[in-house]
């Protein structure tokens, strides 16, 4: 398991932290992040990037693109915010059937879109990818071995 996805809507705000932050904990990996409806080509969000620096995390380079079949064969696990992405991915890509998990599955818990909520809704955001990704990482590190 090297090759890990993580999926939102625009690709602008929360699976560019999750992917930022699961390259930090799996240097071993290919990590990367698009968006189910991508806003392409854009930057992160300010929020998102402001969250990131104060992390000592960079979102500088990023840009949203569009999840695409390819992607998703590529992927080993696909980690998205809301059971409700995993459903609209397994109806396009149903190939993709048993590797999409959300990303908040181990503590039972969805991660809500911060875009454009105040800054309380990203950090809530960041908060729950942060946890997220702690629960995952061993695991994922356990099943590369």
């Amino acid at each position: 398991m090297k090759h890990v996805l993580t999926l939102c809507i625009g690709n602008i705000c929360r699976s560019p932290l999750a992917e930022v932050l699961l390259a930090r904990e799996l240097p071993q990996h290919q990590v990367w992040s698009a968006g189910l409806a991508a806003v392409v080509g854009a930057a992160a969000d300010p929020l998102s990037q402001q969250i990131a620096i104060e992390q000592a995390l960079d979102l500088s380079a990023h840009r949203a693109q569009q999840v695409t079949a390819p992607m998703c064969q590529l992927a080993d696990v696909i980690l998205v915010m809301e059971q409700s992405h995993k459903a609209w991915l397994e109806q396009q890509y149903p190939l993709v059937r048993g590797k999409v998990f959300r990303l908040g599955q181990f503590g039972g818990f969805e991660i809500a879109d911060p875009h454009r909520q105040p800054r309380e809704a990203f950090d809530a955001a960041f908060a729950a990818i942060r946890q997220g990704v702690a629960d995952w990482a061993p695991r994922i590190r356990q099943l590369s071995a």
